[in-house]
């Protein structure tokens, strides 16, 4: 067993299983929640439609490739972060969160087919 910190851990904090299973469960219904947003639609419309599944392809491999050269395992817990983070930078551009509806998704832009990549990820690391 390890005493590596989580991101959000406190710097002074030491190994708490009572923080970890708290943060697993934040990250948990964190990613559910980008899932309902853009998850859910994104991952049936690239099964039907193939060039849209080579992109949220392309996408979960940059993910991925960011998270494994951050030391981060692909988890729920650093799945979230990246998630919160994309979320973040398309807000902080004053740009409404998309929803099921408002997304066409023959030509979806970046922060979709990112978090539609990361729902992916989390889908296959049994993050949810």
């Amino acid at each position: 067993m390890s005493n590596e910190l989580t991101p959000a851990a406190p710097a002074d904090a030491r190994f708490d299983a009572g923080y970890l299973a708290t943060a697993e469960l934040d990250a948990r219904f964190y990613l559910d929640q980008v899932m309902a947003m853009v998850g859910v639609d994104g991952l049936v419309a690239a099964l039907a439609q193939p060039f849209l599944l080579a992109q949220v392809d392309q996408h979960a491999a940059a993910v991925r490739e960011s998270l494994v050269a951050a030391g981060k395992a692909i988890d729920s817990i650093s799945l979230a972060g990246y998630a919160r983070s994309v979320i973040a930078v398309h807000q902080r551009h004053g740009r409404p969160l998309p929803t099921p509806d408002s997304v066409d998704w023959k030509n979806a832009d970046w922060t979709v087919l990112r978090l539609v990549a990361v729902c992916h990820l989390a889908d296959a690391a049994d993050a949810f």
